[in-house]
């Protein structure tokens, strides 16, 4: 389930997905930008929202954890800049079950090349 879900999440960020993004964030979820920005769930869809400039992107080396009902994945990730150069970076998603279903409480990304 929560590989579906990680693989989910990639898509979702590759292709703007707000309503895929909706379904899979908590009610608190929050995330930290590249730059450092902290987003609230709110912030996050709006953010989300905006065209990607960056293509191909991949999940690689996912290291996914589960801990009861709390779960945490590490991956790095590879895509294509918009002037083709490649970049890569790294995620931390955090998951939580609640009510017998995964959510998404937090990340944190980072790019180089973006």
């Amino acid at each position: 389930m929560l590989d579906r879900l990680n693989n989910d999440y990639i898509a979702s960020v590759q292709h703007s997905d707000v309503a895929r993004f909706d379904q899979m964030l908590a009610d608190d979820f929050c995330c930290t930008l590249n730059d450092g920005t902290l987003l609230n769930r709110a912030q996050f869809l709006v953010y989300t929202a905006n065209p990607v400039t960056i293509s191909n992107l991949a999940a690689h080396d996912v290291n996914l954890r589960v801990m009861g009902d709390f779960a945490i994945i590490h991956a790095r990730t590879t895509f294509t800049r918009a002037d083709g150069a490649p970049g890569e970076g790294r995620y931390t998603d955090v998951w939580a079950r609640r009510n017998g279903e995964w959510r998404a409480v937090a990340a944190h990304v980072t790019r180089r090349g973006a």
